[in-house]
């Protein structure tokens, strides 16, 4: 067995070998949506500091709110006319929509529960044990992209050196959702990191969603 007392496969059927059921063949996991306070700063964020492009955005004033959908693709790519820009959209794996409803960008403190040990939106001001955790990305050197995320003012939750799990780290959107910064290659360490946390010692594992 390679899986845990939960998911039992064996060998013979591992998970990569399974075949698509039919009739699913060109099914995608296209996108994650998730709300955000203000539009200007999450794209900021999202198409600047981690260099994702805007595929397509929709403005829905009869509904009070917008979604704009975007990914780590090449702008290069993406169509200039309306209609192919949204079959684009509708094709491309992993974008995330963000989601923003009229008027909270004038709110005052955080507005979305990020999922992660938050108390935002509870009505008896205590955390919430949520069940989404995060999204993700990929970079071909962890300890370098942390430093250009520190020089553009991003906030860290984990650096690369920081807890238990060593080289990967987390970084906070401006709404306070978490994206996991994880290598595409090897999982290495370096001694210390952008934040001066060096790899010897730390504390251990914690567990966000407490």
């Amino acid at each position: 067995m390679i899986f845990g007392p939960a998911l039992t496969f064996p060998l013979s059927r591992s998970p990569s070998k399974i075949k698509k059921k039919e009739g699913t063949e060109n099914y995608i996991m296209q996108q994650t949506m998730i709300r955000v306070k203000d539009p200007k700063a999450s794209l900021d964020f999202y198409c600047h500091v981690l260099g994702f492009k805007l595929l397509m955005y929709k403005e829905l004033p009869q509904w009070k709110f917008n979604v704009y959908f975007v990914a780590p693709v090449d702008a290069s790519t993406i169509p200039s006319d309306a209609d192919s820009r949204w079959a684009m959209c509708m094709s491309t794996p992993g974008c995330l929509e963000l989601t923003w409803n009229y008027g909270t960008e004038t709110s005052e403190g955080m507005v979305y529960n990020t999922g992660n040990a938050d108390n935002t939106g509870t009505m008896d001001g205590q955390k919430v044990k949520g069940g989404f955790g995060h999204i993700g990305i990929t970079v071909p050197n962890v300890y370098r992209a942390c430093e250009r995320f520190k020089e553009m003012g991003v906030e860290f939750h984990k650096s690369p050196n920081s807890g238990g799990m060593k080289g990967l780290a987390f970084i906070k959107d401006p709404d306070g959702y978490l994206v996991e910064v994880l290598p595409q290659g090897v999982m290495v360490t370096e001694a210390v990191d952008c934040l001066g946390v060096p790899a010897e010692g730390g504390e251990g594992y914690k567990d966000n969603s407490k």
